[in-house]
């Protein structure tokens, strides 16, 4: 029985290591290109090496580090060249994520997103930086994505959403509207949380072409 307490403790160990590394790396906290410290990580995190290591393996095959022999583990870089690829994909499995997202919420998704809703409102206001709303960004994003009850898809667009909140972290200082772009999911909620999935998915194709736009004035 202690095998398998000790065993349980450390997935929740390399779950919770896992995600507060991917955010530091998504919010360029951890810039890019810059060497990933094993030791320091833990400590900061408050937990062995293993759980990090469990952490930066997933880590790595979500693009968001980059291992080379003989020189160590670095954050990947930020290739603007990417922004063409990842919103290929988004264009497609954003729309598709928001109609599956009204068709299927349970009353919980709901409310999840009608708290985010609320916090919406307030985006604009004075005091709140960059940094609270591209969290509140990812929030929505990831509020969505799990209302779609499918996992692949959930997986696939978490891991592309990510790559590219990292773009626009590398952009924000340019970027006229930030909490514009964000209230922009006011709307999208709400034809989500009323089950209307065309309208979903139409608000969130336009959001991705939006946001690629944006950067490409930006750069």
């Amino acid at each position: 029985m202690q095998q398998v307490a000790t065993g349980i403790e450390e997935l929740s160990l390399a779950e919770r290591a896992y995600r507060a590394i991917r955010d530091r790396l998504v919010m360029l906290e951890i810039r890019p290109g810059a060497p990933i410290n094993e030791e320091q990580l833990g400590q900061s995190l408050g937990v062995g090496r293993t759980p990090v290591r469990e952490a930066l393996k997933r880590l790595q095959y979500e693009r968001l580090i980059t291992t080379y022999p003989r020189r160590g583990t670095f954050a990947t870089e930020v290739n603007i060249t990417d922004l063409v690829h990842i919103s290929e994909v988004r264009q497609e499995l954003e729309p598709l994520a928001a109609a599956q997202a009204a068709r299927r919420a349970t009353a919980a998704d709901r409310a999840d997103l009608t708290e985010l809703r609320r916090e919406l409102e307030s985006a604009g206001a004075p005091g709140r930086d960059s940094a609270q709303l591209m969290h509140l960004d990812l929030q929505v994003h990831r509020a969505i994505y799990t209302a779609t009850h499918n996992p692949y898809l959930e997986d696939t667009l978490v891991r592309h959403d990510n790559l590219a909140t990292r773009i626009w972290c590398l952009f924000v200082d340019r970027l006229s509207d930030m909490a514009g772009h964000v209230e922009e999911h006011g709307p999208l909620i709400d034809a989500i949380v009323s089950g209307d999935a065309d309208r979903a998915a139409r608000l969130a194709r336009s959001h991705v072409e939006g946001f690629e736009q944006a950067i490409r004035q930006a750069m």
